[in-house]
């Protein structure tokens, strides 16, 4: 996924350090190395990157399905987190999510949260390289029963993990413009400014948004954000599925940077978000999954294919989103929307080794004419047999060397116990 968009074939990746080293075509036997990586019959490709998600939803997999976005947050979803969600709960669900992610190739995560120090915990512990989010509404939450002190939550948050380590970045998510108040917003930007961190918040995601907020502020989301002052480039905009010729321009103009989240948007019928157009404006647009308890999973590969096959039947034009603009939504588009240009998201010397191997031999990858399309279109989650991230194997042969998924899974078991009764 560099510029050139090349393919090696019978290639050798040199890694030292958790960074690639080198990169080419194979001459024979490979140099003297603690670990050789057999890729025999795959492709090797980068690490996906998955712009949005919301990972402890996973113990709100399959609540509420077939509802509209507000009755299913404040019918369903809001209750649920206010009664079950605890540092453990988000513990336990973070790690399910993780192995899921690492098991379909995704290894860098953004996620945006209550009690996200369990998230980065846990990130830390299996391996994987994410931004995490200090989650802010103007409401009590879980982890914030006092919003008075929200501010001061998110300065403790970003004290402890800016620095902590090489595969946390932190920043701050403001939940939408329906929940957060203009007071908030510009706080919250302001403290994002000074600490040189990125500002997540879904914005325009709904029809229902955008009369909500025409009706508080006279204007619609994307123009009462840029009034408030805070698109610029260290702001990732979530779904900006209803927005305008003129929207787009302001997003382009502010280097404001978008998260699609196609299959999340499809099933809450929120609309399609003009994704083709915003690209012909030169805005940076990286591919999300959205939580669980909205998509239901999180394997970017099936993302991709949504993402291509969407756009085309929306304006009926098969060229539209083509496999190599997907691949790089899920890869150089989403190190871009991150703010982790230059660390990953190509194969290259420099970069960081995260990088994942698509086991070809399944009859549904068979035969092999374009590598790309063939990630694009034919293959899943289930066809990523290895992983590596900052040059670690965290998964070898679909096998877990990080965590334990079946713990996982019983700790999740037991949340859905509890919120069952």
């Amino acid at each position: 996924m560099s510029q050139r968009l090349g393919v090696i074939d019978d290639p050798l990746i040199g890694i030292r350090d958790g960074r690639i080293v080198s990169v080419g075509p194979s001459t024979g036997e490979p140099p003297a190395a603690r670990e050789v990586l057999d890729a025999s019959g795959c492709l090797v490709l980068p690490g996906l990157i998955n712009t949005h998600t919301h990972l402890p939803m996973v113990c709100f997999r399959g609540l509420a399905d077939d509802l509209e976005l507000m009755e299913w947050l404040e019918g369903h979803i809001f209750p649920a987190e206010a009664r079950h969600m605890s540092p453990e709960t988000v513990s336990a669900g973070s790690r399910l999510a993780m192995a899921e992610m690492i098991l379909s190739g995704t290894t860098t995560f953004c996620d945006g949260y209550f009690f996200e120090d369990s998230t980065a915990r846990a990130a830390l512990e299996t391996g994987m390289r994410a931004v995490v989010c200090q989650g802010i509404v103007d409401f009590p939450t879980p982890d914030a029963p006092d919003p008075s002190r929200n501010l001061e939550l998110a300065e403790d948050f970003l004290k402890t993990w800016k620095g902590a380590s090489d595969l946390i970045t932190p920043a701050l998510f403001c939940h939408a413009p329906y929940t957060c108040g203009p007071q908030t917003y510009r706080a919250v930007k302001d403290l994002a400014r000074e600490q040189g961190v990125f500002l997540h918040t879904h914005v325009a995601e709904t029809r229902t948004e955008v009369m909500t907020i025409t009706q508080r502020y006279a204007t619609t989301p994307i123009r009462h954000l840029h009034n408030l002052g805070v698109l610029d480039g260290q702001t990732v905009a979530v779904h900006c599925v209803w927005v305008d010729e003129e929207e787009i321009e302001l997003l382009a103009a502010s280097g404001t940077k978008v998260s699609h989240n196609p299959q999340s948007n499809m099933k809450l019928a929120s609309g399609i978000a003009p994704i083709p157009r915003m690209l012909e404006q030169g805005i940076t647009v990286g591919l999300g999954t959205d939580g669980c308890a909205s998509n239901n999973d999180l394997d970017l590969l099936d993302e991709m294919d949504t993402a291509a096959k969407l756009h085309k039947v929306a304006n009926l034009d098969p060229t539209l989103m083509d496999a190599a603009t997907v691949l790089a939504m899920a890869t150089t588009g989403g190190a871009r929307t991150l703010g982790l240009e230059g660390v990953v998201g190509a194969i290259e010397p420099g970069m960081a080794a995260d990088l994942i191997l698509l086991d070809l031999s399944s009859p549904h990858l068979t035969p092999l004419y374009h590598p790309i399309s063939h990630t694009v279109y034919a293959a899943s989650g289930a066809d990523v047999k290895t992983s590596v991230i900052a040059g670690r194997i965290v998964m070898r042969d679909r096998h877990l060397l990080t965590l334990d998924v079946e713990e996982a899974m019983q700790q999740v078991r037991s949340v859905a116990t509890r919120i069952r009764g």
